[in-house]
Formats: structure tokens, sequence, C-alpha cells
């Protein structure tokens, strides 16, 4: 669907994109809920900033959610109107503005919000010491590369799907899976959330 403008009037493979979509439904909920499940404990050590990431990943999800239902809406195209004689040309033009916003979202979304995130999120973990600071470090330095290659990819520098922007979003994907990781297996320091108090200053 991405790549085929000829997608609606030709032989669709629904299915498979309705799958895709309901996986990035998951994806979004797993954004916020991920969010929420940190805020209890993120909340002692910076309540702005701890806010500040789980309304960070809503946007996110919003974003992604927005993207879903466009796709959909190419499904919708396919099935319902291609069969019935309409206008080719019409359907589309139609079909590609929709994969366009798709696309815009998912440079938005999952391309500039994950940066703000590790910028919200990295900063207190890095002074609450709930994780080894080596992680945190990590998306720190990876959030400006990748909100610069999401900046140089909406002026056209580069394809969102390059070489550049894969090695600027590397130190991302590096934090994120290293963090995801240790969270699953180590969690927080006890001794670093013993000692948060709560609204402590920043």
């Amino acid at each position: 669907m991405l790549n085929d403008a000829g997608y609606i009037t030709g032989g669709g493979q629904d299915t498979r994109v309705i799958w895709g979509c309901m996986l990035d439904v998951v994806n979004a909920l797993t954004a916020v809920g991920s969010a929420v499940a940190l805020f209890p404990v993120l909340r002692r050590r910076n309540e702005s900033l701890a806010l500040g990431f789980v309304t960070s990943r809503l946007i996110e999800a919003a974003i992604i959610m927005i993207g879903v239902v466009s796709l959909l809406a190419v499904v919708t195209l396919r099935q319902d109107y291609a069969g019935l004689g309409a206008d080719a040309t019409t359907l589309t033009t139609t079909g590609t503005a929709l994969v366009d916003l798709r696309n815009w979202t998912f440079l938005l979304g999952p391309g500039l919000v994950p940066a703000i995130n590790a910028l919200l999120l990295g900063t207190i973990l890095y002074r609450s010491r709930l994780v080894p600071r080596i992680i945190p470090t990590v998306g720190l330095i990876g959030a400006p590369l990748l909100l610069g290659s999401a900046i140089a990819t909406l002026f056209g520098v580069f394809d969102q799907v390059s070489g550049p922007a894969t090695l600027l979003a590397l130190p991302i994907a590096a934090w994120e899976l290293t963090l995801g990781c240790w969270m699953a297996f180590r969690g927080f320091d006890r001794t670093a959330v013993s000692a948060l108090t709560d609204h402590e200053p920043a």
C-alpha cells in the first residue's frame, strides 16, 4: 500500500494491511501504558518532567492512531468504491493523499516524539540514578541526533528511510532497547527508589 499507487484499483492485500494497523494500535497503547506505569515513581523525582513524559507519549500515540486511521481509510476506498466503477484517477489520488498523511504521521510520531521522550525520561533517570547512568546518557545523546534527523527529513535533506536517518536513529534505538531490557530483567534500583521523596525539587 505504501509504495503502490494502484493499490486501490488493483489487487490489494487488505488482510495484511489490517494486521499491520492492529500492530500499530498495540504500539500506540503500549506507548501510553509504559509512561503511565513509570509515572508513580518518576513523579517523586520531578513531577513536571514525569507529567511531560506521559503527555509526550500520549501525543505520540495519538499521531500513530491518525496514521492507522488513514491506512484503514485506504482499505475502505478499495473495498467499497473501487468495484463500483468510481473514477480510478480520483480514487488513486485520494489513496495517495491518505498514504502521504500516514507518512507524515510516521515522521512526527515515531520519528520526532521519541527524541522528546528521551529528553524527558532520560533527564529524570540520569538525575535519580534509578538505572545505571550510562543508559539515560545514551538517550540524552541520541535525542538531539534524532531531532536533527527529523528536521532534516522535514526540509528534504534526506528521506526518513535512508542511510543517514538510520545512522542518526541508532542511539535512540539503543537507548530504548537497553532501557526496556533493563526494566524487564532488573527494574529500578531499589536504593534509589527509597531515596526519592514526593515532589523532590529538580
